[in-house]
């Protein structure tokens, strides 16, 4: 795996017949290392965003209780 900056170091530009930059084109490995980046990004803005109400603690949060909503958790999806 790639770290951040061998990631965007490895970035190439695609430039139209006057030069000006169109496109980024990267290698399949810089861009896994970028989305695994933005998850973790993202995953802590969330838990950020959570802590004020999970420190009220789990009932005033609105937790739910694990043996509740376990068996929902590998049940197929449907959209």
């Amino acid at each position: 795996m790639m770290s951040a900056v061998e990631m965007l170091q490895s970035v190439q530009y695609v430039v139209d017949p006057d030069g000006r930059p169109t496109a980024v084109q990267m290698s399949i490995d810089a861009w896994e290392t970028l989305l695994r980046w933005l998850e973790d990004v993202e995953d802590r803005a969330l838990v950020r965003a959570m802590l004020p109400r999970l420190r009220q603690g789990p009932q005033r949060a609105g937790a739910l209780r694990w043996d509740d909503v376990k068996d929902e958790w590998d049940a197929p999806q449907t959209e």
